[in-house]
């Protein structure tokens, strides 16, 4: 008897099994060479054991997280001068954002928060500032924006079919190198029901890798070669022209 119960069990439960996601990138390595001009990845996943009613996914990459310092001029005495300055601390050098909807009616205000989907949502792990760091923050966002390294599109998410999806990613040439973290949130009325992540890394190969690496082992000797190559460039031009008078 203990038998047939277990065998019915487990012909049942692939039935009954929950909604869970299943995704992944079309690339993991982005490799910058001497023409990188930036390059475009594509998150794709599905959803397995969907309810009859369409889910909402959100898409996030978060680039590797640094300490960003944001100052403050004022005119004092005819100059301007940096006077207020907040730092705020591990806060994303490169952030993407995705949905199929605007975010405002995928989730409510707290749980973006607990997971930072959307740019509102992005919160430092720490803040240093004498006063109200809200504008710094404000002003950071806006700076990122306009750099191209902080983005937010709410109609991004393409579904190919009902459970299939895609999402293209943009990479500006600006990004730093690092590990980035892609990660795919299923939501249903609100609530976070699966997460996926994956990582890509972007990273210099070849010589620009070496030569990277030479600057930043040896900064000293890396600047006195590239000034001596300066002067024998210029020296190798100057014969050139005589040459040709």
């Amino acid at each position: 008897m203990k038998h047939i119960v277990l065998l019915l069990f487990f012909l049942i439960w692939p039935a009954a099994a929950s909604e869970n996601l299943v995704s992944g990138l079309s690339q993991d390595t982005i490799e910058i060479r001497s023409n990188y001009n930036g390059a475009e990845i594509t998150v794709f996943g599905a959803v397995e054991h969907p309810d009859t009613a369409k889910p909402d996914i959100v898409v996030v990459v978060r680039g590797p997280e640094v300490n960003m310092r944001v100052m403050r001029k004022d005119h004092v005495a005819g100059l301007w001068i940096n006077r207020d300055r907040v730092l705020l601390g591990a806060m994303p050098s490169y952030y993407f954002v995705a949905a199929n909807r605007p975010l405002a009616g995928i989730a409510p205000v707290a749980t973006r928060r607990q997971y930072a989907l959307g740019l509102d949502a992005l919160r430092p792990a720490s803040i240093k500032a004498d006063d109200d760091p809200k504008p710094f923050q404000q002003a950071l966002l806006a700076q990122m924006q306009r750099a191209g390294l902080y983005l937010q599109a709410e109609d991004a998410v393409e579904f190919l079919s009902g459970t299939l999806f895609r999402v293209r990613v943009p990479v500006p040439s600006s990004a730093p190198r690092g590990t980035y973290v892609a990660e795919v949130y299923l939501l249903r009325d609100g609530h976070v029901i699966d997460v996926r992540s994956s990582e890509l890394v972007i990273d210099q190969i070849g010589l620009e890798r070496r030569i990277f690496d030479f600057s930043k082992v040896d900064p000293f000797a890396y600047g006195l070669s590239t000034v001596l190559m300066a002067m024998l460039f210029g020296w190798l031009s100057s014969l050139a022209f005589r040459r040709t008078e």
